[in-house]
């Protein structure tokens, strides 16, 4: 018989840690807190298999699994001493979802349940505080109606704060058990309205409601856009955790709270969190009321810090912070509840945080000897290091505060105000900055959440929806700005005097939890001594070179900065655009004459001349592979009339012939065309100008520093070996004339781009007339997949939602396919030249997934963008670890 459920807490511990793909991180979590004798209150996980089950027999649950839930809660009610559905003294449980991975929003809580009509009563009893029972009535209602019901929650918030206002009331904890019954009804009321059907009486009918809800949830149309997101598997599913409850809301010596063990903004080791006496733990992350800090020194003189309000709870915790951290050996998210000042933990797992405190987190648990280097190397996401590279203000521009909050997830964002996700996605789609505004944030907005450059709220805190989620999508963060108030019906903020509606400019510091009026400039971040620590442990253990693709001064100092190791790809067709350039560019192109030409061309060298010497001078000897002309010339083309007449009184030539000429150099399908070393094999002057400019400057630049510069030329879109052949050979001819007229010797590397599927079955052949290998995997993806990477964009998303495809293969690699061709040239090429230089500059060089398979397939470096360099520094190193870890198991 298939084991369904599993029970932990009261010396039931059925799971472990080490089964998170079984019971889920919180079920797995549960079970390891209740293993080393934590006070977690009892219950049990109904497990992944139960929700794969679930969609595999059209939503029918297994045959068995009723009994064993049934065995499963009478464990549960002999720990508590209480029953389920019991009118004197009923059992109260909570119902969570929980993935193998945090699934933020994926699915919200439900606590009380088990409450109705009766059970309230005997709460009532038992507790001797009738306040407390029927707060705990209305608080089920509006969370199952909310999540089990599909009730929106914020019918019921409209009533709570219609009853506050006309009661006279500021704060939930001041209305009474009658004034609580009244809101009830009202509640019962709408979901009758809403649904057709009356709330639910019998317990087992919301058990196995809320049960269904979270099995449901894993395939709503939020969580399909976080697993899309964050790379999550459907397949995997999501537990449920049904836990007895414990209350934080029975008076003044109750307390609920989040906290995490150290700073997840910052990576401070300083315990962090906060809490709400006389609350449930919905209320703290929910950001319905705005918590208090947890340690006194956090504190200001107005709040009522924890550890001062329950000390004794308090100092609890801080045992429990260091058994957790020691345990688990990592930073922890805990969810902890007070009931009668005795301390009961609900969940612990690795505490999302932003890429700055992973560094810190990662670099200082290694120097306390928790964890190893290398245990820190592999511990930030690779892909968190953008947010290093945040923008912040600059210190020195003017700017109007218009209120403070929270500094929930750092950088800076400016943008136009939106009040929805919708209008987000839609800003955003027509290029426009976006600043996402919400009085609090909810799952319904993680999708406009991402699209948006910042995310302002006016209430929650630092453990809010808001700022957890934006900390993990490395997006700018404000959270509880309570000073401004949000109209979403007139499309307004109000603060300080100020209105602003939707589509203005507002500025926010997500560092300090500033919001400014209008855009404030910003400028590039400076990057901490974090993470040239770790960058320097990453290097001491990747094999992997990682350089970039860059072709102007600005890119490649940049690139510098971040460390590349040379560049992978100088685009020269990129130099071509200039103002001063692009006319003597069209001429080339558009003459037929061959005086015309060579004088354009003519004019180019100069240009590129400089070009080449400033990347060589900022590379200082490192490597510098520059790829001859590779475009289709219809991209260089006059399109309108005034372009057209220009080039026609440039070159003495009649209008209407240059028109003839433009129309017979168009093409259908110009990726496939006229472009690459077909060029350089039809134009030959075009070639010969751009290796003379590279060998010019190339010796200047030696003789200026005294060091020697050997460019590496690289040859695009080669197919067979004959064009390598061709045009290595012409280009040698230039070199030897340049070298003969300056009276000077040169070192220098030729070699080709592996961008079609024929270069890579045929390498061992090119190979014979290659210095180096460069892998284009954008063109080899296009011409292996038959897919257009201009086009493919409108049908690859579904693709990658209906499984047709793991990923966009345009993002990360094509193991299956395009990467058996990478590993067919590289082994083709190293069987006939055992020392070939191998590397790859398409845009899968800067994706860590692509890199670890770089890596397995023995290439040399990889090239990506600048601002990817860090990235693929850590990913690299990464993947050196791990193919040392596999080759010792």
């Amino acid at each position: 018989m298939t084991k369904w459920i599993y029970s932990f807490g009261a010396g039931q511990n059925d799971g472990n840690a080490g089964m998170r793909n079984l019971l889920g991180g919180k079920g797995a979590n549960l079970a390891e807190m209740s293993n080393i004798g934590l006070p977690v209150p009892p219950g049990f996980t109904i497990t992944t298999e139960v929700c794969s089950a679930f969609y595999e027999n059209g939503r029918k649950y297994p045959d068995d699994l009723k009994a064993q839930l049934d065995d499963a809660m009478a464990r549960v009610e002999k720990a508590m001493g209480l029953r389920f559905g019991d009118a004197n003294a009923p059992l109260l449980v909570s119902v969570r979802s929980g993935a193998r991975v945090s699934m933020p929003g994926m699915m919200d809580t439900v606590l009380n349940l088990g409450l109705n009509d009766q059970t309230v009563e005997g709460l009532a009893r038992s507790s001797g505080d009738s306040r407390f029972a029927w707060d705990s009535y209305r608080r089920f209602i509006q969370m199952y109606g909310s999540v089990v019901l599909g009730v929106s929650h914020h019918r019921f918030e409209d009533l709570l704060e219609q009853t506050k206002r006309e009661l006279g009331k500021h704060d939930d904890t001041q209305l009474t058990a009658e004034e609580w019954q009244m809101v009830l009804k009202g509640y019962k009321d709408i979901v009758l309205n809403e649904t057709g059907t009356p709330f639910p009486e019998d317990p087992q009918d919301q058990l196995w409601g809320a049960i269904g809800a979270v099995f449901g949830s894993w395939m709503n149309p939020r969580a399909n856009t976080y697993r899309k997101l964050h790379d999550i598997p459907a397949s995997w599913g999501t537990a449920v955790n049904v836990q007895s409850m414990v209350f934080g809301n029975m008076g003044e010596d109750c307390a609920t709270g989040v906290c995490f063990t150290r700073d997840p903004s910052t990576g401070e080791n300083v315990f962090y969190g906060e809490y709400l006496i006389n609350a449930q733990g919905e209320d703290v992350v929910a950001g319905i009321r705005t918590p208090q800090p947890m340690a006194a020194e956090r504190a200001t003189p107005d709040q009522n810090p924890m550890e001062k309000a329950l000390p004794e709870a308090y100092q609890e915790m801080l045992k429990v912070r260091d058994l957790l951290e020691r345990h688990y050996k990592d930073m922890q998210d805990i969810e902890f509840t007070v009931q009668s000042n005795t301390l009961y933990l609900l969940q612990t797992r690795s505490g999302k945080r932003t890429a700055a405190a992973a560094l810190r987190i990662a670099i200082d648990m290694a120097q306390e000897g928790l964890i190893t280097k290398e245990d820190a190397i592999s511990r930030v996401p690779p892909a968190s290091l953008d947010q290093l590279l945040h923008p912040v203000l600059d210190p020195k521009a003017e700017r109007k505060q218009l209120a403070r909050g929270l500094p929930a997830s750092p950088g800076a964002a400016t943008g136009v105000i939106a009040f929805s996700a919708e209008d987000v996605e839609d800003r955003a789609s027509k290029g426009e900055d976006v600043i996402l505004v919400r009085i609090e944030t909810s799952p319904e907005d993680v999708h406009g959440m991402h699209a948006a450059r910042g995310v302002l709220t006016t209430r929650g805190g630092m453990t809010s929806h808001a700022a957890v989620v934006a900390r993990g999508m490395g997006r700018v963060c404000v959270a509880g700005a309570g000073s401004i108030m949000v109209d979403y019906k007139a499309q307004t903020l109000t603060v300080n005097g100020h209105t602003l509606k939707a589509g203005d400019w507002l500025t926010l510091d997500g560092g300090t939890g500033a919001v400014y009026l209008g855009r404030v400039p910003t400028i590039p971040p400076t990057l901490s001594g974090d993470f040239s620590t770790l960058m320097g442990w990453a290097d001491s253990v990747r094999r992997l070179g990682v350089r970039a693709n860059a072709e102007t001064p600005e890119d490649a100092e940049t690139a510098r900065r971040f460390g590349a190791e040379g560049i992978g790809l100088c685009r020269t067709e990129h130099m071509f655009f200039g103002p001063d350039r692009i006319g003597h560019v069209r001429q080339m192109i558009m003459t037929e004459e061959k005086d015309a030409r060579a004088k354009a061309i003519g004019a180019l060298l100069p240009f590129q001349r400089d070009d080449f010497a400033a990347l060589f001078r900022i590379m200082a000897g490192l490597p510098v592979t520059i790829r001859l002309l590779d475009p289709p010339l219809h991209e260089f083309l006059p399109h309108g009339e005034a372009e057209l007449k220009d080039v026609a009184k440039a070159l003495g030539q009649d209008v209407e012939a240059l028109r003839a000429r433009r129309s017979a150099l168009s093409e259908s399908n110009p990726m496939l065309g006229h472009r690459g070393c077909r060029l350089g094999i039809s134009y030959p002057e075009i070639y010969a100008m751009q290796v003379r400019a590279i060998t010019e400057a190339a010796l200047a630049v030696s003789k200026e520093t005294g060091k020697a510069v050997i460019p590496e030329i690289m040859i695009p879109l080669v197919g067979t070996k004959a064009e390598l052949d061709l045009v290595r050979k012409a280009s040698e001819a230039v070199i030897a004339s340049v070298l003969k007229e300056q009276n000077a010797t040169l070192d220098y590397h030729i070699g080709t781009m592996i961008e079609l599927p024929r270069a890579a079955i045929t390498a061992d052949k090119i190979a014979e007339s290659a210095d180096f290998f460069s892998f284009g995997t954008n063109d080899l993806t296009q011409t292996t997949l038959g897919l257009s990477r201009d086009d493919a964009g409108s049908f690859l998303p579904e693709y990658v939602e209906k499984g047709l495809l793991p990923q966009d293969p345009f993002i990360s690699i094509d193991q299956e396919g395009v990467g058996a061709l990478v590993r067919m040239g590289v082994e083709k090429g190293r069987a006939t030249k055992p020392d070939i230089k191998l590397g790859i500059c398409g845009e899968h060089g800067g994706d860590p997934l692509s890199i670890s398979f770089f890596e397995s397939v023995g290439l040399d470096y990889v090239s990506c963008s600048p601002f990817r360099v860090p990235v693929a520094r850590l990913a690299s190193a990464q993947a050196a670890l791990a193919a040392r870890k596999a080759v010792k198991a």
